[in-house]
Parts: structure tokens; C-alpha cells; sequence
């Protein structure tokens, strides 16, 4: 089995043990993960199968959208409904202008402080881990984003509701601290459900427990997304049988004059199968830097 399953991951289960539950009807199959999501957070969760664990160099960068629910006048240290409560504050009127404000404040490239529970390593180890330990973990530093697109409105007196189209490495929890100070209170992200990963959407998605059952009948290819798809919006190049040929041996002369103008990476296909993915070194000239098995 070669390609990608999405999963709409429930609540109270990681990333990594939905790809162990996965895997155990996949052996000896490598199996992977596109993009983190935390244990109580849901929505979309790519699974990369087989040659597809090829694809996440080119997948992982993509921009995200999620759907949450900010808490206001709780702040947690986890900055999510799993942590112990550390500031509480009052909550301010929720009206349009301030919204409005904040909204266009975070909209567009924005410097964000990652949160101390992160995946992000010291010395090799994940800052959430150490944390955990009761370890005195130092802030990250602060990065740059990209939030291309963001709209609030008020839930309920005490919460917000949110959409965010985000650049790779953007933290909702830093986003739901971020605009609870900017109102003039705190607050933790409540709920957080992941919609689209670059092409890839939730609507194309089935629950673990679906994908798991299909799995387990032998049914799993029915829910495959094919290699070549999965990058439906990398530009394309066609193959014949000969460049096929060549490509599969490394070389990479096959794809003189192949490059889409125009463009950096691009994949190569070849009777509707994904071959390759290149890159463009010249207007003529390009290297391979990925071969997909038959």
C-alpha cells in the first residue's frame, strides 16, 4: 500500500499513537504522520503510507486551517484545556471595534512567541517533555508567521470563536494567548480543529476508529489518496517510457527540457503514476530529488 490515508483524529489521542494503531495493520509498511496535532485538538491528520513518507518534504510546508474556540480570563501553562490554571483576569466587553482590531492586528505576518509546551527540541529533547518533568524551561525564541487570514467573533461572554489560515510553525495556542492580551485579559485555546492541510481537506477525511475497521478488512486501498494527487498542486511534467527508464537509474538528464516554466520543484509523471519529483537548475536543465518506486 503506497499513498495517503486523512483521518479525522478524535480528541485524547496523539499523533503518534494514531500512526502505532495504524501501522499494526500495515507491517512491515512505513507509516508517518503530516503535522503534529495535540492530544485534545481534532480534525485533519494526514498519514503518510509506504512511498508517500517520500512526499512530506514536499507537504509539510504547506499552510494550515484550523477552526478553534478561545477561553478568555483563563490562562493555563499548557495554554490548552489539559493544563493547571496559572492567571486568571476579567473579561472585557466583546465588542465589534476591539474584534476588529485584533483581528487585523494578527492578520498577516506576525512575530509569535512558541509556547513552552512545544514539540520544539533542547538538547535533542521536545520542551513539552521537560516541561512535564517540572524542568525550568526557557521561552523559545520568538519567530516570524504568517496568518493570511483570521476572523474572531464572540461565542459566548466568555469565549471566542476563530478561523485561521496560518503559515507551517504557527502556534494556535500562542495565537489564543496573544489575542486574550490583546483584549486586556488571558486565555487558553479551548477547542482546536484542523480543516485543510495545503490540498489535503477534512472533508475527504474518516474517523480513526473507520479508517482502523477498513484497515483491518483489507479495505485500506479504498481510502487511499494517490501519490501523484496528493501534490495536485505541484506542477507537472509527463514522462515517456524512455525518461522513465532513466529516471528510476538516477539520472537525471531525463529531465532536460521537462521543467514547467516557470517553476522550482515539480513532479513527473508518467502513465498517471507519480515517477519523480525535481528540481528546476536551469530554464533546461533539472535534478531529481525523489524517486517513487513502481
Amino acid at each position: 500500500m503506497d499513498g495517503v490515508l486523512l483521518v479525522d483524529k478524535p480528541a485524547g489521542i496523539g499523533s503518534a499513537e494514531v500512526v502505532r494503531k495504524i501501522k499494526a495493520h500495515l507491517r512491515p509498511a512505513r507509516v508517518g504522520h503530516l503535522g503534529t496535532l495535540d492530544p485534545f485538538a481534532t480534525g485533519l491528520l494526514p498519514i503518510l503510507v509506504g512511498e508517500a513518507t517520500k512526499l512530506a518534504p514536499f507537504l509539510q510546508d504547506a499552510e494550515k486551517e484550523y477552526a478553534g474556540v478561545i477561553r478568555l480570563g483563563v490562562e493555563t501553562d499548557t495554554l490548552d484545556p489539559t493544563g493547571g490554571v496559572v492567571r486568571d483576569a476579567e473579561i472585557p466587553v466583546l465588542d465589534p471595534a476591539p474584534l476588529a482590531e485584533v483581528t487585523a492586528r494578527f492578520t498577516g505576518k506576525i512575530v509569535q512567541q512558541p509556547p513552552v509546551f512545544s514539540a520544539i527540541k533542547r538538547a535533542g529533547v521536545p520542551l513539552y517533555k521537560l516541561a512535564r518533568r517540572g524542568v525550568k524551561v526557557e521561552p523559545p525564541p520568538p519567530r516570524e508567521v504568517e496568518i493570511s487570514r483570521l476572523e474572531i467573533a464572540p461565542l459566548a461572554p466568555a469565549a471566542l470563536r476563530f478561523v485561521a489560515v496560518c503559515s507551517t510553525g504557527t502556534y494556535m495556542r500562542a495565537l489564543a494567548r496573544d489575542v486574550g492580551l490583546a483584549l486586556g485579559t488571558v486565555a487558553h485555546l479551548a477547542e482546536l480543529r484542523r480543516i485543510r492541510s495545503g490540498c489535503l481537506g477534512l472533508e475527504r477525511a474518516r474517523p480513526l476508529d473507520e479508517v482502523l475497521a477498513a484497515l483491518a478488512e483489507g479495505r485500506g486501498s479504498e481510502l487511499l489518496i494517490g501519490l501523484s494527487e496528493a501534490l495536485a498542486t505541484m506542477p507537472e511534467a509527463q514522462a515517456g517510457p524512455v525518461e522513465e527508464r532513466m529516471l528510476r537509474n538516477g539520472d537525471s538528464r531525463a529531465l532536460d527540457g521537462l521543467a514547467p516554466a516557470g517553476t522550482r520543484l515539480f513532479k513527473v509523471v508518467s502513465r498517471g503514476r507519480l515517477i519523480a519529483v525535481a528540481e528546476a537548475t536551469s530554464r533546461v536543465t533539472a535534478r531529481v530529488l525523489r524517486v517513487f518506486a513502481q
